[in-house]
């Protein structure tokens, strides 16, 4: 990740100080955000078509092939996702470019101000100071991903957006969405607004359901994976995508998992519903210089992996709930070539044994940790607890991500570790390897 963002002049000041306006990390509603923009005269207006992305998994690697085809293409692009991993400034792209330090501390202080110490909460504050920094800037599209949810999501300001995208909805965050996928699915649905078309993954056959009804209440077309729009790979090299255009044969994507077949699918299925001339040789382009660190990112330099024996590899993905580690394993499934390692770490808000058990046939060893600097994380022990009664007869608990590795590189011969189980552990990860 570049460094270039850095400066002497850092924001963590004012970001420490806009993390205690609120009681509470989460607390969805709009009506705080609206005040803001209203005392902000409404950025949100100014902005270029919006492009609105919910779901529960794959949303910022769908975010990510947007930029890549659109940015491919000549267009200008403004970009909006949370959380970051190592640096704030990764959540806010404007035209392209990351926000500097010096730029992004005086957006900070200049919302601060204007929010005059009312009760706001960080993720709402940060979300309005994105919107002034882009309607600030000239671009020809907005891509925006929810933080949580959709319907009191902090991003879930405009009437008229260009397109919804809903990528596969899963069981997650529970205890603010609700303790069923379908209450999960209708808080995402509300994204979709009154004539606004929407592009959807493949979903469960009861959260379909739910989002049919909404388009139906809201009058928005809905274009289904699978119906709408197909995607496959074509002999282990290409993938093919059937959609408004025809059939497009085109390379795989740079990032890794078979996971990430559909996640292009998706946004090339967008693509041809938005207003933007995008070639089938600039989606090419965009699925070979995509970049979305944290998402099965194999670490290729820094202390983490400069002293691995030959033979090993260490990997890193933010996955956090059942259904990416469905589709983690199954990815995991295609790696047969030599034995794979889990370091899990988990915030204790997370479906722990539901995240441990697709890993039981593939994994020979398991060590879990704390997640640093993270109070609500799960201990080491109890998440080694977690892990052994779903059947992983190896799991222990290690101290640090450098311990974990270390034992594991006694344990057999080369082979493969994948650090996963959070994104805060991944960001982590990264910051420690940088």
């Amino acid at each position: 990740m570049s460094l270039s963002i850095v400066s002497d002049v850092s924001p963590d000041a004012a970001l420490k100080r806009l993390m205690t306006l609120h009681p509470k990390t989460i607390d969805l509603s709009l009506d705080r955000v609206w005040r803001l923009l209203r005392a902000l005269d409404h950025p949100e207006t100014g902005l270029p078509p919006v492009v609105h992305v919910a779901g529960t998994n794959g949303k910022g690697s769908v975010v990510a092939y947007l930029r890549a085809f659109l940015e491919a293409a000549g267009l200008r692009v403004h970009v909006y996702t949370s959380p970051h991993l190592v640096h704030f400034n990764e959540r806010i792209r404007i035209a392209g470019r990351l926000m500097n330090d010096a730029a992004l501390l005086a957006l900070l202080e200049e919302v601060e101000r204007i929010n005059a110490g009312q009760p706001v909460t960080f993720f709402e504050i940060t979300t309005c100071a994105a919107f002034l920094a882009f309607a600030r800037s000239r671009a020809d599209v907005t891509l925006l991903e929810t933080g949580l949810g959709g319907r009191l999501d902090a991003t879930n300001v405009f009437q008229k957006p260009a397109l919804a995208i809903l990528t596969p909805i899963a069981m997650d965050h529970a205890q603010y969405l609700g303790g069923r996928i379908e209450a999960i699915a209708a808080e995402k649905a509300h994204i979709l607004k009154p004539g606004v078309g929407c592009v959807t993954a493949k979903q469960e056959r009861n959260v379909a359901s739910i989002i049919e009804l909404r388009s139906l209440e809201m009058g928005a077309p809905v274009w289904r994976e699978g119906s709408a729009w197909h995607i496959r790979t074509h002999h282990k090299d290409h993938m093919v995508f059937e959609g408004v255009h025809g059939t497009l044969k085109l390379p795989l994507p740079a990032l890794t998992g078979t996971f990430q077949i559909r996640n292009a699918g998706l946004a090339i299925a967008a693509i041809e519903r938005l207003p933007f001339d995008v070639s089938a040789a600039q989606i090419a382009t965009g699925l070979q210089t995509v970049e979305w660190p944290g998402r099965l990112q194999l670490l290729k330099r820094g202390p983490l992996v400069e002293n691995l024996p030959p033979g090993w590899e260490v990997w890193v993905d933010g996955g956090h709930n059942p259904a990416a580690a469905e589709a983690l394993a199954r990815h995991a499934r295609t790696w047969r070539d030599m034995p794979l390692s889990l370091i899990v770490g988990m915030l204790g808000t997370k479906d722990a044994a539901g995240f441990m058990a697709p890993f039981v046939p593939r994994a020979t060893h398991v060590r879990t940790l704390a997640i640093p600097h993270q109070p609500a994380s799960f201990s080491a022990e109890a998440l080694a607890a977690v892990a052994t009664a779903q059947g992983h007869p190896n799991a222990r608990p290690a101290e640090s991500v450098a311990a974990a590795v270390r034992d594991l590189l006694s344990t057999t011969g080369p082979g493969r570790i994948l650090i996963t189980g959070s994104l805060y552990l991944v960001g982590h990860v990264l910051a420690e390897n940088e």
